[in-house]
């Protein structure tokens, strides 16, 4: 299924495209697309049926905002150089061990809403990624069988990022990854059944229409089962809690001198095969 939330900022509501790609509404059974939602399979199987049925009414999706997919996020947590290609071309060496941070749930916004660089930013960046959306709790897990089958459904991200205050102003990543407006959800949650392999999925984003990213998730390090099998030994995930899983080559701190990082005015888009497309404008904080 595709899910989805509509609506004005704070207001949205739960929503669903169906197969024929008809926006339906969703509020008459559901209260939210969350981590609630995700982790009652009864639920799910209502939703479901539902669609199959036709029985959902039909919502006007002109002039509609579409928000993040997925409500109520307990934690997004981030994975660096997750693809060779990124690492080499930012002079990294692969890492042996998923290199994690986390980004505040208040960054979220939606697919096609303005993004905000921050006052003072010379560097900011682009980040197309498989955002995994999790399903069930995950507590020291075994496997990344196991970590798979913990995730609910699969979102595309753009992992917006300050590479000055990322790299140059001391401490953590976070400083250049928590900035108002940074993490682009969706449109779409895809619910993980209909993904039928996360490690097939192409990634590609595009500056002002040149193509920057062009990139598969069969290139990452650490697939995202593995991921999640490790995160689980760290910290516990909850439902509805967000992975955002890496990035491909062909971000701007990769390129040559000038290195064409965003300035206000910028337009960025992003699509995951699956997964929907995205559309960002870029302005001043």
């Amino acid at each position: 299924m595709k899910l989805l939330r509509v609506g004005p900022v704070g207001a949205e509501r739960p929503a669903l495209l169906d197969q024929d790609g008809i926006l339906r509404d969703l509020s008459g059974l559901v209260a939210d697309v969350d981590g609630a939602l995700l982790a009652d399979a009864s639920v799910l199987s209502r939703v479901r049926d539902a669609a199959a049925s036709g029985e959902l009414p039909a919502l006007d999706a002109e002039g509609l905002r579409v928000g993040a997919p997925v409500g109520r996020i307990g934690k997004i947590v981030g994975i660096g150089l997750n693809y060779s290609c990124h690492a080499a071309e930012v002079g990294a060496q692969a890492p042996p061990e998923p290199i994690v941070f986390m980004k505040a749930a208040d960054t979220v916004v939606g697919p096609d809403d303005t993004v905000l660089i921050p006052r003072g930013s010379v560097k900011t960046d682009w980040e197309a990624e498989l955002g995994a959306v999790i399903g069930a709790t995950a507590r020291y897990l075994s496997t990344a069988e196991e970590g798979l089958a913990h995730v609910g459904g699969y979102v595309l991200a753009n992992d917006v990022t300050e590479r000055a205050f990322q790299n140059e102003r001391g401490g953590t990543w976070d400083k250049g990854k928590n900035c108002e407006t940074f993490t682009p959800l969706g449109p779409w949650l895809v619910t993980a059944d209909e993904v039928a392999d996360p490690q097939a999925l192409d990634v590609r984003l595009w500056v002002n229409g040149e193509a920057k990213q062009d990139g598969s998730t069969a290139d990452q390090i650490f697939p995202v089962g593995e991921v999640v099998r490790y995160l689980s030994h760290f910290m516990t995930l909850y439902p509805g809690d967000v992975i955002v899983t890496g990035t491909p080559a062909g971000v701007a701190a990769g390129q040559p001198e000038p290195k064409p990082f965003l300035r206000a005015g910028d337009v960025v888009e992003v699509e995951i095969s699956g997964l929907g497309r995205q559309r960002q404008e870029f302005k001043s904080a």
